[in-house]
């Protein structure tokens, strides 16, 4: 990149706990990172716990203070999702922060998650659905609690197909991840509009990280027997254009900026603000026209409360 990347002021964090899913690389490596710089104590909660311990020791070389502790996560299984949530609600602490950043990019072919949900949607949104169910006592027990949902621009290509959210009858690497992306960004939002309805006194916001290179753009396309080839020649020709692609630490400023400033509004967008939303410094971003309807947002969640049997009580 050109000139001075962009970045942010993030305030003292000290005496706060945060929870962060996928926290090992990419996007959620580099928010731990910089929250616990900030001094809160982050909970890295992670599938894969030699490369959570790699993470930890990888911050820690550069923040020997970082307070840094990984429980198991698995978000494509909703009992699994269950015993990480009974293992910190344990604790009797209040959770200042969750950022439900772990997510599945566009595997060639259909899988299915532990439940049976197709992968995307049930990884990336459902499974963190059904977290911040298990986790809402714990949130509204904290002083100034957030909710930061990690959506995409690709939520652009998303749409609720009522008859085949599963992707049952045609499946699409792209559309699938579409839809995951924006049914976290409805549900950001409609988890604010239910939380000022109940008093829960959370503030929910979804954000995206514009065009960022992280392990994510080839791990997906390569999972299943792909080989990913398509995308690695993209990627090899373009990752060197500035106003294309940029990098974690740049990528993460949006969902920072929602998860710490105090001017981040409750049931917001925020993305990049340069060319498209590609790149750039933190600001509102453009909310898809398929993410504003009260009655889809409505009817995912009662359906996702089916899918999941939760329910977000008061």
């Amino acid at each position: 990149m050109t000139g001075t990347a962009p970045d942010i002021t993030v305030p003292d964090l000290s005496g706060q706990l945060a929870i962060v899913t996928g926290a090992n690389s990419g996007l959620g490596f580099a928010l731990t990172a910089r929250l616990a710089a900030a001094g809160a104590e982050v909970i890295l909660a992670v599938r894969n716990w030699t490369r959570g311990e790699e993470a930890i020791a990888r911050i820690r070389s550069d923040i020997p203070t970082a307070r840094l502790r990984m429980l198991p996560l698995d978000l494509s299984s909703l009992a699994n999702i269950a015993t990480f949530a009974a293992m910190f609600t344990a604790e009797g602490r209040p959770l200042d922060l969750l950022i439900n950043n772990a997510g599945v990019m566009m595997p060639p072919k259909r899988g299915t998650t532990e439940d049976g949900f197709e992968l995307q949607f049930g990884s990336n949104y459902l499974g963190h659905f059904a977290l911040a169910a298990h986790l809402l006592d714990r949130l509204r027990v904290a002083k100034a609690p957030r909710v930061v949902s990690l959506s995409s621009i690709l939520a652009r290509a998303g749409r609720f197909d009522w008859t085949d959210l599963q992707s049952e009858l045609r499946y699409s690497p792209h559309r699938s991840y579409g839809l995951s992306k924006l049914s976290m960004l409805v549900f950001a939002r409609e988890l604010q509009r239910r939380s000022d309805a109940a008093g829960w006194g959370i503030r929910s916001m979804a954000a995206h990280p514009g065009s960022t290179l992280t392990n994510l753009q080839l791990t997906g396309p390569q999972s299943g027997g792909g080989s990913g080839g398509a995308v690695a020649r993209y990627l090899k020709l373009t990752a060197g254009i500035p106003w294309l692609w940029q990098h974690a630490p740049q990528g993460i400023l949006p969902a920072l900026y929602a998860a710490t400033s105090i001017d981040a509004a409750g049931g917001s967008y925020y993305g990049p603000s340069g060319f498209a939303e590609l790149t750039g410094a933190p600001r509102l971003a453009a909310i898809p026209r398929r993410a504003l309807s009260g009655a889809d947002a409505a009817r995912l969640w009662t359906m996702s409360e089916n899918l999941t049997a939760l329910t977000f009580h008061d």
